[in-house]
């Protein structure tokens, strides 16, 4: 084959692979929307309705709010602001506040400096060193946001977000602040960090090297299984919001019910009693 026919077949190929190569992500717009969700192959999807309640319908995590709320303000205002990891029992509104949080900051900084909410799933944490450097130069605070985050044992993904949060040699912008949610309180499963102490050489710095990837959060905020009083407010509440029009002794009766047969009290069991109610009455729940 000629010169010429090979350097005909090396364009035909390179064409064929440009086809086939997905085109590059587009410049975020961060000015138009108020929420995004990263994505590992470097693109920013706007959010156009972001799926949170008000904050003033979060009943029974009141000391949680004031806090997560105080240290979300001074971030938004310039000032230290620690990372925070949100943990414990499931349904406790742990997301729900993190979105309620950052809509009523927001709302206070529109004058300042916008403070936009960025939602990276699990599964791309490994993309993260990335995201930062997308972010870190940029006239907005961005509020990371990774819901339901743990590691299993044949993770090492979990090295890489400790590096991030506090520990690289760039370090965390000054206009990023990473919230997270678990169910466990160290991120990692206890049969991972008790295979640790009984195998390796020197057990206990094992298990202190993957316990401090939840040390990278200065904020810990303990979520626990609430009683029945502050159940049956959260069930009130939501049913005063959306003005669903029933006996209390009838909404009371039915909400324990409900719970009963879930075997759980929460805010999502107390939301979904209350999905079922509007249902039953006929009335829509908009908003």
């Amino acid at each position: 084959m000629s010169d010429k026919n090979h350097e005909a077949l090396l364009e035909r190929i390179a064409a064929a692979l440009e086809r086939l190569a997905p085109p590059p992500p587009r410049a975020p717009d961060f000015a138009g929307a108020e929420a995004f969700v990263w994505r590992a192959r470097g693109e920013f999807s706007p959010v156009v309705d972001v799926n949170r309640v008000d904050l003033a319908l979060l009943e029974g995590i009141g000391r949680q709010r004031d806090q997560l709320l105080a240290n979300t303000r001074r971030f938004a205002r310039g000032l230290p602001a620690n990372n925070a990891l949100l943990w414990g029992a499931r349904g406790m509104g742990k997301s729900a506040l993190v979105k309620a949080v950052h809509a009523a900051v927001a709302r206070e900084a529109q004058n300042e400096r916008p403070l936009k909410l960025v939602e990276i799933h699990r599964e791309d944490i490994e993309s993260l060193p990335g995201l930062l450097s997308t972010l870190r130069d940029k006239a907005f605070g961005f509020l990371l946001f990774c819901d339901d985050l743990s590691f299993d044992a044949a993770e090492t993904s979990y090295k890489s977000l400790k590096s991030v949060l506090e520990g690289g040699v760039e370090g965390r912008p000054r206009n990023v602040l990473f919230y997270a949610t678990s169910n466990r309180r160290h991120l990692l499963p206890r049969d991972m960090m008790e295979n640790e102490r009984s195998s390796a050489i020197n057990p206990g710095e094992a298990v202190e090297e993957k316990v401090s990837l939840s040390d990278r959060f200065g904020l810990w905020l303990g979520f626990h299984n609430c009683a029945q009083d502050d159940y049956l407010a959260m069930v009130f509440g939501y049913a005063r919001h959306h003005g669903l029009d029933a006996p209390k002794e009838t909404i009371e009766r039915e909400a324990l019910e409900w719970s009963i047969t879930r075997g759980a009290r929460s805010g999502r069991v107390a939301w979904q009693y209350v999905q079922d109610l509007a249902g039953r009455l006929g009335k829509r729940l908009d908003g």
